[in-house]
């Protein structure tokens, strides 16, 4: 007797299969986007602490050459940025420190989508630069003054432009979105924004807008002037 075996034959999906299927990736992506979104962020935000915190290193040992001065309070003549930083020509700033700065990359913030990296001080440009310098900073004398920081905030609800501004104590600030977030606990979905400052000690601070506004009273300035790129 010969044996018979079935051949199956192979079929399409149906359209209610095709469905299903999508169905099943989608509730997938809801379910783990939480698990990956998150570590994203902080990551970014971790580099541009660090970051802050090379830039706050290259002010301190550029005055160490410089009787204990940073480039914003020594002229021009002298090898500092004096008289171009009080004009809000951030970029003339960094370059003059450009010795101090490991690479021009650190300069940009990863999470900063308006503005591009570079690999060359020379061409060193506002378009290259994620981060605000405080016009006012002296020396290390006075710990609280800020020297740099993020600069994606606005002002009565309108963005900063580049150049020199002149920020009260009472100025109506606010982060602007599409930089740095804060998470709830197992959700990925940002509730505010948050900044990074760095101050005249060096550290970094990752502040809120009601955070920002303290640490701009405790600089003891009625007005503080940042030059933005």
């Amino acid at each position: 007797m010969k044996l018979r075996f079935s051949n199956p034959r192979s079929h399409a999906m149906t359209l209610v299969e095709v469905l299903v299927v999508i169905v099943v990736l989608a509730v997938l992506v809801v379910v783990l986007l939480p698990g990956f979104q998150p570590h994203a962020e902080p990551a970014r935000r971790i580099s541009c602490v660090n970051n802050l915190k090379e830039i706050g290193l290259a002010y301190h040992l550029w005055s160490e050459d410089h009787q204990g001065k940073f480039p914003m309070q020594v002229s021009v003549t002298n090898g500092g940025a004096m008289e171009l930083i009080a004009t809000g020509n951030v970029a003339a700033c960094f370059q003059v420190i450009s010795n101090e700065l490991s690479m021009p990359m650190i300069l940009h913030c990863p999470a900063d989508m308006a503005h591009i990296q570079t690999r060359s001080f020379a061409g060193l440009a506002s378009s290259n630069i994620s981060y605000f310098v405080g016009v006012d900073v002296t020396n290390e004398m006075n710990p609280q003054m800020i020297v740099s920081g993020d600069d994606n905030f606005t002002i009565g609800g309108t963005p900063v432009k580049s150049g020199l501004l002149e920020l009260s104590t009472n100025s109506a600030i606010a982060w602007t979105s599409g930089r740095h977030f804060s998470y709830k606990e197992h959700f990925w979905t940002p509730t505010h924004e948050i900044g990074n400052i760095g101050l005249c000690d060096g550290s970094v601070q990752i502040v809120t807008i009601s955070g920002l506004a303290n640490l701009l009273h405790q600089t003891g300035l009625a007005a503080s002037r940042l030059a933005i790129p």
